[in-house]
């Protein structure tokens, strides 16, 4: 519709007419419309004559004490309660995002994460003070089944969850590499076979992480098996596992970005490392997120990329 054939219709306040309108519609009655609204009945009989007026055609017609919609008015009256179901979903919609103003975000993440997800959420809250933020991390297994659960508004996975019924947004590059003290004897050779590694002492994730599980996985598809010597349940009892020289490991490159003794880390040069990965958002299909948690899902992908390449400008 052009502005000229709605032109009639932006003059003399025509919304505050069209709620008058409705009301005289519903009611019957222009006074007990004008007693809803507080205004005088002058005043309002005032304004539906504007109205009548602006549409160019009567909309009332009076039969007894009682008013009737002309066939014009009922046509009016139909596509007024269609404009305020617009305005209503407008308000609505105007509403979620007014609403971060409170409201609260609780996020989930893999372990492997908390290397980048605090700073990402420390600096959300900052920009809205008012969303009541809480974080938990969790080894994948517990991750998953909280998101099955749907215990949370937001799951941030160290790569893709394998689950029906899931929304999973990719949000930044987890490239897994192979770790070891700065003078382990693997640390001077080039080209390393996974056979070759298969026989290091490993220091591994616990059964539950998704890095145990990409880690055997690899394994398993050569035949191989990894020499595990200990389990941890935590990236940081196995970074100090690794400085205390018990053994390589599998882990994401971006785990030790921020540590203060990264210079004591090697990245071990083996076949097929780094192996392409991702961080993810995930939550149930059919969720209906919150405003804060569409809020943080717009924040964190345009801050993520520049965390992570401060994390490793740290190195």
């Amino acid at each position: 519709m052009s502005r000229s054939s709605i032109a009639r219709y932006l003059r003399h306040g025509t919304l505050p007419q069209l709620h008058l309108f409705e009301s005289a519609a519903r009611l019957g009655s222009v006074t007990r419309a004008a007693e809803e609204l507080h205004l005088s009945q002058p005043a309002a009989s005032v304004q539906i004559r504007k109205l009548s007026e602006t549409v160019g055609v009567p909309l009332f017609e009076q039969v007894g004490k009682r008013l009737y919609l002309t066939d014009a008015g009922r046509r009016l009256h139909a596509s007024c309660l269609e404009l305020f179901g617009v305005l209503s979903t407008l308000e609505e919609s105007l509403a979620a995002v007014r609403a971060l103003d409170a409201g609260r975000l609780r996020l989930a993440v893999s372990t492997s994460g908390m290397c980048f997800a605090p700073r990402l959420l420390g600096a959300f809250a900052g920009r809205h003070p008012g969303v009541a933020t809480s974080m938990q991390a969790h080894n994948r297994q517990a991750l998953v089944r909280r998101l099955a659960d749907n215990e949370d508004d937001l799951y941030l996975f160290a790569d893709a969850p394998q689950m029906e019924d899931v929304v999973a947004q990719e949000l930044l590059q987890n490239p897994l590499v192979v770790l070891a003290r700065d003078d382990h004897p693997l640390a001077r050779e080039r080209n390393v076979t996974l056979e070759r590694l298969a026989a290091e002492p490993f220091v591994i994730r616990e059964e539950g992480s998704g890095t145990r599980r990409v880690t055997m996985r690899l394994f398993g598809e050569r035949g191989l098996a990894p020499r595990i010597r200990m389990e941890l349940d935590t990236n940081e009892a196995i970074r100090e596992a690794i400085l205390a020289g018990l053994g390589v490991t599998i882990l994401p490159r971006h785990t030790f970005g921020l540590d203060p003794e990264s210079s004591r880390y090697v990245h071990l040069d083996v076949d097929g490392f780094p192996i392409d990965n991702h961080w993810y958002f995930a939550y149930p299909a059919g969720k209906r997120l919150t405003a804060a948690a569409r809020a943080f899902l717009d924040f964190a992908r345009a801050e993520a990329k520049g965390l992570a390449r401060e994390s490793l400008g740290r190195r």
